[in-house]
């Protein structure tokens, strides 16, 4: 089964100030900084139709990808539906390649999965008549440097009752791009949310989407109780209040908007 996602063509149709994503990821991986190894996440959302197309979607991604994925070195795969926000009914995948090589192999490392092949064969000769989703958005990210892989909740494990949510921040220039990832990544924001509950399970960088430049971050709760309370006590927090006021640093010069939607996890997100 050919892999569902023409990487190649992603790749060569994107390009990061002329670099191209490939030439970009190999020169971040070269230059001295605080983290030797900045994972690339793979985000896919599948639209669906409400009816049975989740069922047969679930089957494959928890009978046929996932397994595949890990033997081929990617690291927890994420599964989770939208429980608020915009993209119902649909089904956002996280996947974590070790490197932008790595998610450019994997098409040859899938084909050559038997037990991949075999299992996801329902998924593969699915007919137009009963197909497993609708259609699919991809966005690749790099992790920043000081959150340089991705944090799985302890939660995960026994798959213990947890939500999360994710967030987009847009902005109007790479340089303004660049200072809000800054403000995060070495300006102190995310000790802040750390400190005040708001759990990281990953900060990136996007290199593709549909409103460049922006970053994208993850955070994980118990419930939606707890995200409320932890965001009041952030927001309130005098060492926020002072960053946010900052010159150079406010939300009106540097971001142009916030895409944001909680999330749930499948019974086999890994994540």
């Amino acid at each position: 089964m050919a892999y569902p996602v023409d990487r190649r063509s992603l790749l060569a149709g994107a390009a990061l100030g002329g670099v191209t994503l490939a030439s970009a990821d190999a020169r971040a991986q070269s230059r001295p900084g605080p983290a030797t190894r900045q994972v690339i996440y793979e985000l896919r959302t599948y639209h669906l139709v409400n009816g049975p197309m989740r069922a047969r979607l679930d089957a494959y991604l928890r009978e046929a990808f996932i397994p595949a994925a890990r033997r081929a070195g990617c690291g927890p795969v994420g599964v989770f539906t939208v429980a608020i926000g915009e993209g119902s009914p649909s089904v956002l995948v996280l996947v974590t390649h070790p490197s932008m090589a790595d998610f450019l192999a994997m098409p040859d490392r899938m084909s050559a999965d038997a037990r991949y092949a075999k299992a996801a064969e329902p998924f593969a000769n699915a007919t137009p008549e009963a197909p497993p989703y609708a259609s699919m958005d991809v966005k690749l990210m790099r992790a920043f440097p000081h959150v340089p892989d991705l944090e799985v909740p302890d939660a995960a494990s026994g798959n213990a009752a947890r939500i999360f949510e994710l967030r987009t921040y847009y902005s109007h220039s790479d340089k303004s791009g660049a200072t809000k990832i800054d403000m995060f990544d070495t300006g102190g924001e995310i000790a802040i949310f750390r400190r005040t509950g708001l759990t990281p399970v990953f900060f990136a960088k996007d290199l593709t989407g549909h409103r460049l430049p922006s970053l994208t971050y993850m955070l994980t709760f118990p419930d939606l109780a707890t995200r409320e309370r932890n965001w009041k006590t952030f927001a309130t927090d005098p060492a926020w209040r002072t960053l946010i006021a900052t010159p150079g640093l406010t939300d009106p010069e540097i971001t142009t908007g916030i895409g944001n939607q909680i999330l749930a996890p499948t019974p086999y997100s890994q994540i």
